[in-house]
């Protein structure tokens, strides 16, 4: 029996297209991760927009794999590269600005994070060009529909629905914002106490549009111990501590952002959102850093002025030799040693850091479902 050579080509397209689709359905049964926020998860969108919030030149990124910055704000690699490892991703969501984002990147995920970014709109005005969390939403939509396109509206739906979020902003509502300069607009607007509501209203809008737009599982950070950071230390620190006031404003928005997710998971009736109360974490090395293996978390690897807390991580800038024995890698950014330890918290700490469940508890249920 002869096979003509029309039929054979139909055989050999016929068997690619179904390996082109079984590749596919392979990497879709990864869990995919979705990053929205600032500089703290941002891996490299801002580095495609014309802003001064970049993180695109040397000493970034010199303990990365490639040794090279890439957009991350970090010595090496940032939260969403060490939760992606742990859920068992074998590459990082690219960023969704990324030219190489098309095709079988999709199905991995996407990072929307863009730094400088707040829960508000006007936060961040002198960064000028970057993704505000309502441009972040609207790429998500974006997104979805070239996933459709890709895998099918039910492929693409399942994916989602299936999906780890991560959501890290609110910092820079405070020193990006109502504390940027003295009698700031929000500041005359709003008490603390009343900018604080403002913020967590505002929020609980941000993570609602989330929820609408297919997230079901969502870890949401508090803010880190604004007060203590270098850059605050230099700033406003008094004799060495940390800043009174910003301290105040982190100690009334961390419990009343917790509040708030609680609510809106008892409104939906199941855990959508995973609380991690990023605060504590950071205070455990801030307090005691040698028991965490840092000789500092007052000083930043990388900078100039008191505590290295001014300015720009820049070639011309202080550079330690051991970033593993810095707290701080930049005036406001973890080094990775310090993300290691807050991600080793998220994926397996009590409730004292995370409510009602650790990342880990998550993965467990989940894969029972």
């Amino acid at each position: 029996m002869t096979i003509s050579m029309a039929s054979l080509a139909l055989s050999m397209v016929l068997a690619l297209s179904m390996a082109a689709l079984g590749c596919i359905a392979a990497v879709a049964e990864a869990r995919a991760f979705f990053i929205f926020g600032d500089s703290l998860v941002d891996s490299g969108n801002n580095n495609y927009l014309e802003t001064t919030a970049r993180a695109d030149s040397p000493p970034y990124g010199i303990d990365y794999p490639t040794g090279r910055p890439t957009g991350r704000f970090s010595n090496g690699l940032n939260i969403p590269d060490l939760i992606g490892k742990q859920i068992g991703l074998s590459e990082s969501p690219l960023p969704y600005l990324s030219p190489d984002f098309n095709g079988k990147k999709l199905l991995v995920g996407a990072n929307f994070a863009s730094a400088g970014v707040g829960i508000l709109n006007d936060t961040g005005v002198q960064f000028v060009n970057i993704l505000r969390m309502y441009r972040q939403l609207e790429l998500f939509q974006e997104y979805k529909r070239r996933l459709s396109t890709l895998v099918g509206s039910k492929q693409a739906h399942r994916l989602v629905s299936q999906a780890l979020v991560l959501i890290t902003v609110g910092g820079n509502d405070f020193v990006n914002n109502y504390y940027l300069v003295p009698f700031s607009a929000r500041s005359r607007q709003y008490s603390l106490p009343d900018y604080v509501k403002f913020l967590i209203s505002e929020y609980q809008n941000l993570l609602m549009k989330l929820y609408k737009l297919g997230a079901r599982r969502v870890l949401v950070t508090g803010t880190g111990p604004l007060g203590c950071v270098p850059a605050e230390l230099a700033m406003r620190g008094n004799n060495g501590g940390c800043s009174q006031e910003l301290l105040r404003a982190a100690s009334l928005y961390n419990p009343q952002l917790v509040e708030m997710i609680n609510g809106l998971n008892a409104d939906i009736g199941k855990d959508v959102f995973i609380s991690a109360n990023t605060q504590r974490m950071h205070n455990d090395f801030v307090s005691d850093p040698q028991a965490f293996g840092f000789t500092t978390s007052e000083i930043a690897c990388c900078g100039q002025g008191p505590y290295n807390g001014l300015g720009l991580c820049t070639q011309l800038s202080n550079l330690c030799p051991n970033r593993d024995v810095y707290a701080f890698w930049d005036p406001f950014h973890p080094s990775e040693k310090a993300n290691r330890l807050i991600v080793e918290q998220i994926m397996n700490g009590s409730n004292h850091y995370m409510h009602p469940m650790n990342l880990s508890t998550v993965m467990a249920f989940d894969s029972r479902i």
